[in-house]
């Protein structure tokens, strides 16, 4: 009975020095529990109650945050992370290594809500930009994710997750990080410009940046590859789009040698890279009119392909920045 008792209260012991290890947060002002959670990067569904259970004692009525107190912030699964967003198929992600760790990556797709970008045709289909876009940043944010980096999604459609078909089913339920998505343009850029300086601010140390995905449309004789702009004096920016069209022009090598790769690296002063905090890179994935880019949207194995070059150039730009 003595050796139990014993073994309980070392097993107790444990646990509470774990605790005592455990990261510590204070809240902002106005921040209620989700929003905190967010901040800190945790998957609400999965880590709310966890960090209710946790911090008890010093929640307010309705489990609200009290200013100015330090509360501890559960541990996550080493080896899983949960990403609703990439839907129940896809959600629960391993992390295969931990080269990304340290990194934090802001990834918007293109457009959404009222907007649906640059539309194109394929034979009776209509192809929308912002549901492409979208998909592959989804992807991205998973390959980011198995290599233990931090992914924000600002612009967000719950009712999708990543898609397999080829012809992406156009609605107009996304929103930048629950907040409905403005039908004015200058708005619409500004919420996101706005979403992401806000993470930023509370993360701004080590490797953050922001990657905007596009689809662009020209005439559709005009077939272009994947091409990269920076901000004018962005020089880590600049650094980004050069390590990612490196990657591209890798692959197309390995993958199509006789084809050969002309995505190009330029600046421009373009609205959200202009006036977002953390360096970012804005990246036209295709003409969305042209009927040989268009492949490289609607087969999801090219969209898994073009996600999984994406992560691995901005990858390389990370472990070359160390």
């Amino acid at each position: 009975m003595n050796s139990l008792r014993t073994l309980l209260l070392a097993l107790i012991a444990l646990v509470a020095s774990d605790l005592v290890a455990q990261s510590k947060a204070t809240p902002q002002q106005g921040e209620g529990l989700r929003a905190f959670l967010l901040r800190n990067g945790y998957n609400i569904e999965r880590y709310q109650q966890d960090f209710i259970n946790l911090n008890a004692s010093k929640l307010g009525p309705n489990n609200s945050l009290r200013l100015g107190v330090e509360y501890t912030l559960p541990k996550k699964d080493e080896n899983i992370v949960l990403m609703p967003l990439l839907g129940k198929a896809n959600e629960r992600v391993k992390v295969e290594s931990r080269d990304l760790a340290g990194a934090t990556f802001y990834l918007v797709g293109g457009h959404g809500g009222p907007d649906p970008g640059a539309i194109g045709k394929y034979q009776k289909h209509e192809l929308h930009e912002d549901e492409y876009a979208y998909d592959i940043v989804l992807r991205l944010a998973k390959h980011l994710a198995a290599r233990g980096a931090k992914t924000h999604i600002i612009i967000q459609d719950s009712d999708d997750g990543i898609r397999d078909d080829a012809f992406l089913a156009y609605d107009d339920h996304e929103t930048c990080m629950g907040k409905p998505i403005p039908l004015d343009q200058i708005e619409r850029l500004n919420q996101r410009c706005d979403a992401i300086d806000r993470l930023y601010a509370a993360e701004r140390k080590g490797y953050c940046r922001a990657v905007f995905l596009h689809l662009d449309s020209r005439s559709t004789d005009k077939r272009i590859d994947v091409f990269f702009y920076h901000f004018t004096k962005s020089k880590k920016g600049e650094r980004l789009a050069k390590a990612v069209q490196r990657k591209f022009d890798e692959k197309y090598r390995q993958h199509q040698p006789q084809r050969g790769f002309s995505g190009t690296v330029s600046e421009r002063n373009l609205h959200v890279l202009r006036e977002t905090d953390p360096p970012g890179i804005f990246v036209e994935l295709g003409n969305i009119q042209n009927s040989q880019d268009q492949q490289r949207f609607i087969k999801p194995s090219n969209r898994e392909a073009v996600a999984k070059w994406l992560a691995e150039g901005m990858a390389d730009d990370y472990l070359n920045s160390k």
